[in-house]
């Protein structure tokens, strides 16, 4: 008996925007440096909602979506951006806790009384909002 096999295609199961958004966190999480792998990541969300809606949603080409975000190509941020706004994602940056606190208490002692008029805190993976101390 021959078992017969096929390449694997994640796009087959984003079925839903949160299976996207999740997908995309986790190879964000997983890529580290490797931007290539981000942008095949958005690669596959593209296939999955379709190449030439977003084509036609960001104004470029859809050949040149399938190479920019194929994993070998080199999209430019601008590219990146458009096609993040075009599927509906936003992206996020955050500190890693221990930099966010050392960060928050510079910006404390720099910016002093003006910090007032400022929320100015940073949230843990869980979701538990800090403040810096006055220290």
């Amino acid at each position: 008996m021959t078992l017969k096999l096929r390449k694997w295609d994640s796009a087959e199961y984003l079925k839903t925007e949160d299976d996207m958004v999740l997908y995309l966190e986790a190879c964000m999480e997983e890529a580290g440096d490797d931007a290539a792998f981000i942008a095949k990541a958005l690669g596959t969300i593209a296939r999955a909602r379709g190449m030439s809606q977003l084509a036609k949603d960001t104004g470029l080409g859809r050949e040149s979506l399938y190479k920019a975000l194929s994993g070998e190509g080199n999209p430019s941020f601008a590219t990146i951006l458009k096609v993040t706004h075009a599927l509906g994602l936003k992206l996020h940056v955050h500190g890693q806790r221990e930099d966010m606190h050392k960060i928050a208490k510079i910006v404390q002692h720099l910016y002093g009384r003006h910090l007032s008029r400022i929320n100015f805190s940073y949230r843990s993976e869980r979701g538990k909002r800090y403040y810096p101390s006055k220290s």
